[in-house]
This record gives C-alpha cells, structure tokens and sequence, in this order.
C-alpha cells in the first residue's frame, strides 16, 4: 500500500510596516514631552492671536460722553511713566478735538504707592485740560474694575457712551470687557513711543487670555 504523507507548509511571514515602533515610540518620553511642549505653545500662541482678531472694538458711532483712559503705573517716584504719559497725551488729544466734553482716569494704586488716575489727572492738567473735567477713579486694580469703576461713575451722572483710551496691546481685552458693560463705548490706541519689534504683536498675543 501506498502511504501518505501530510506535508504541513511553514506559515509565511510577511513583513508589515506596522509591526514597526512608530515614530512617536522612538522618540522616547523625552521627545514626546518637547513634542507636547512645543505643541501647547502653537496651541497658545493661536488662541492669543485669534483672541485679538476678533476682540471687539465697538458698539456705537454716537456722539460720546466720556473718554475713560486706562491707568498703568506711575513710576516709583509718582512721576509718568512713558507708557502712562503716552495714553494721557493721546486722551487729551481726542478731548481737544472735541469727541467727548470729559476725561475719566481710571486707576489705583495696583503696582505701587502712587495711584495711578491721580498722576494721570495732574498729567492732563499740565496739558491744559481744566480740573473740572477730569473726573478721576482711584480704585481700580485691573482692567475689569477700570471698567466697572468708570461704568459706576458714568452711571451715577448719566453718561451712556465713551471712548475707551489706552494702548493698543492692551484693547484687545479692554474690549472683550466693555462689551460686558451696559455702555455705548469704542477703543482708541494710543500710538506707540517707540517702533515695536516683529515679534512683538505675536509675543502680546500669547499674553492676552483666550
């Protein structure tokens, strides 16, 4: 009689790519951290950027009552610092051409001893704005107080609109701000003292919150 034999055939192996480590592997927990890192901060750095695109920068065309100037800090001698002396310039400057018939200073004593709305009064008054419209807010120690503080104010008068003063990285969140206000209001930068480096409107963008 003839035998059979059962011939058993070796499986084939073949080779597949994802039998491979992948890339992310190799890297090792390291790399994925510096791979992570660097991701959060383009993930940042879009937020800071689409944050001020689209912050807003008014809700009225109207005749103004108010320019409101956002306070910064006086230098530790009680004297303006440039950034300071440049938003009070600029405020006196939209007062003279007649967008608003008063000044609000809107700023405390946040950062040092002197406030900051006190120096910015005596500023505007070295300019020829007379006292009896500039109306100061002493308090504040943000942005968010600088505007509820002056919306108090302009309430307790009457006042429905202003032009908001200050520097123009800084609009973006007085904006996102006032809008919470129950006010008529528009931004006006101040202009810049000094030419800005490239960078700079990318490295304010990622200091602005989401």
């Amino acid at each position: 009689m003839t035998s059979t034999r059962l011939i058993r055939k070796k499986p084939v192996h073949r080779t597949s790519h994802h039998s491979n480590p992948s890339r992310l592997r190799r890297l090792g927990w390291r790399g994925r951290l510096i791979l992570s890192s660097i991701l959060l901060i383009f993930g940042l750095l879009g937020c800071g950027v689409a944050a001020r695109l689209l912050a807003p920068t008014s809700n009225t065309r109207s005749p103004l009552d108010a320019i409101i100037v956002l306070g910064t800090p006086a230098d530790s001698d009680g004297n303006p610092t440039p950034t300071q002396l440049n938003r009070v310039t600029e405020g006196v400057r939209e007062y003279e051409r007649g967008i608003a018939p008063r000044l609000i200073m809107t700023g405390g004593a946040a950062h040092n001893s002197f406030v900051e709305a006190r120096v910015m009064a005596r500023t505007a008054h070295a300019q020829g704005i007379p006292d009896s419209v500039i109306f100061i807010e002493p308090q504040a120690r943000d942005t968010i107080q600088n505007a509820c503080y002056s919306a108090r104010i302009m309430s307790t008068h009457g006042w429905r609109s202003a032009e908001v003063v200050s520097s123009a990285s800084h609009l973006p969140r007085a904006g996102y701000i006032f809008n919470e206000m129950p006010l008529l209001w528009r931004t006006h930068a101040a202009p810049s003292l000094e030419p800005e480096p490239s960078a700079y409107p990318w490295a304010a963008a990622c200091a602005e919150p989401c």
